[in-house]
C-alpha cells in the first residue's frame, strides 16, 4: 500500500475525501458512530477519516471480519501443504463420529452440518457461550452434534472458524502457533498493527476478535485485490469469492461474504452499482472490508453502529465508485 498515485486525478480524490469525511457525521434519528474511513485506489491511499478520538494508529476489532482473516491463514497452510480442501477426520475427537466426514472445504464453506446458534440477542445461545463463557472456544464448537449431513446444508457459525483456528493450532504445531499468524500473514502484508486475541488455551478466536489498524485492515484486503501473490495459494481468492453451492441466494463464498445483507443495503437500488465481483468481511456493530478488483478499490469502514441499520454500506459504495 502506498500513498495516492501521481496520476490519480485531483478531482477525484478530493470527491473520495469528501465521501470519506463525510461518512464520519451523523443523520437522522439512527447514530452511525464511524470511527474510521480508508479508500484504497488501485493500491494507493485515495482517501481517509477519522473521528475524533481516533486516527490512523488506533487498532479497531473487525468482529466477525476476523473470519476472512481465518480463511486467509488457512489458505496459508494449503499453501505449505499442511492442509487440504479434502482433509477429513480433521479432530481427534471426530475419530468413529459422524463428524469425521466434515472437510475443510465444508467449514470453509459454512456447510459443516454442526448445530450452532448464531443469535447474539439469546443471552444461552452458542454464539454467546462460546465466545464470552467458554474455556475453550473451539472446542466448544468443535463438540456440538451434527443436525444435518456435512456438506448439504449452508449455516453460517463463528463456531465453524474457531474450528478452522483449532484445526491450525493443531497442524502448525504448539511451538510455532502463537507467532504463525504474524510469519504467515501480518509481516508478509505489513500489518504491524494486528494483534490477534486467544481464549483462555491460547487458540486465536479466529471468529471475531482480531484488533488492527483502518489502514492495515486495507492491507489485508489489497492482498485479495491483488490475487493474493505469492501469499496465498494459486487460485485461493477464486476459491474464497465463488458461491458456496449451499449458501442461498449466492450471498456466500469460503469466509467471505459476496453480498451485502439487508441491514446493509443489499436489498436497495444503491446494491446494484456494486460491480459483480466485488466481495466484503463484514462484522458486528457495522465493520466492513469491500474488495472490488474489477475497479482497483478496496473500502475499509470501522464503527460502532448498535442500530445496524443506521450504516448503508451499498449506498457509501455506490457513492465511492460514482467518485472513483
Amino acid at each position: 500500500m502506498t500513498p495516492r498515485a501521481a496520476d490519480f486525478p485531483e478531482r477525484r480524490a478530493a470527491a473520495l475525501q469528501t465521501l470519506a469525511e463525510a461518512s464520519l457525521a451523523e443523520r437522522g434519528p439512527r447514530r452511525r458512530r464511524t470511527r474510521a474511513v480508508v479508500i484504497l485506489k488501485d493500491g494507493a491511499v485515495a482517501a481517509e477519516a477519522y473521528a475524533p478520538g481516533f486516527s490512523a494508529g488506533t487498532p479497531l476489532n473487525g468482529w466477525s471480519m476476523t473470519k476472512s482473516v481465518m480463511g486467509a491463514l488457512i489458505g496459508t497452510l494449503v499453501k505449505d501443504g499442511k492442509l487440504s480442501l479434502a482433509d477429513r477426520g480433521l479432530l481427534p475427537e471426530w475419530t468413529g463420529d459422524d463428524r469425521s466426514a466434515i472437510s475443510l472445504e465444508d467449514l470453509l464453506r459454512m456447510s459443516s452440518g454442526l448445530n450452532f446458534s448464531e443469535i447474539y440477542a439469546d443471552t444461552g445461545s452458542d454464539v454467546n457461550a462460546m465466545l464470552f463463557d467458554a474455556h475453550d472456544a473451539g472446542g466448544y464448537a468443535a463438540a456440538r452434534p451434527l443436525e444435518s449431513i456435512p456438506g448439504t446444508v449452508w449455516k453460517y457459525a463463528s463456531g465453524t472458524t474457531n474450528i478452522l483456528s483449532l484445526i491450525a493450532r493443531r497442524a502448525v504445531g504448539e511451538e510455532n502457533y502463537p507467532s504463525w499468524p504474524r510469519r504467515a500473514l501480518f509481516d508478509p502484508l505489513g500489518m504491524d498493527s494486528a494483534v490477534f486475541e486467544t481464549d483462555a488455551t491460547g487458540t486465536f478466536i479466529g471468529s471475531s476478535f482480531l484488533f488492527a489498524t483502518a489502514r492495515d485492515w486495507a492491507r489485508f484486503g489489497l492482498l485479495y485485490a491483488e490475487g493474493g501473490r505469492d501469499v496465498l495459494p494459486a487460485g485461493w481468492v477464486k476459491f474464497s469469492a465463488t458461491p458456496a453451492p449451499r449458501a442461498p441466494n449466492e450471498k456466500y463464498g469460503a469466509h467471505w461474504w459476496l453480498k451485502l445483507s439487508k441491514e446493509l443495503g443489499g436489498e436497495t437500488s444503491a446494491a446494484a452499482a456494486i460491480p459483480a465481483d466485488a466481495f466484503h468481511a463484514l462484522g458486528h456493530e457495522g465493520q466492513c472490508l469491500t474488495v472490488i478488483p474489477s475497479r482497483g478499490l478496496v473500502v475499509v469502514r470501522m464503527g460502532l453502529s448498535i442500530d445496524i441499520k443506521a450504516w448503508n454500506h451499498a449506498e457509501f459504495l455506490k457513492d465511492v465508485l460514482e467518485a472513483a
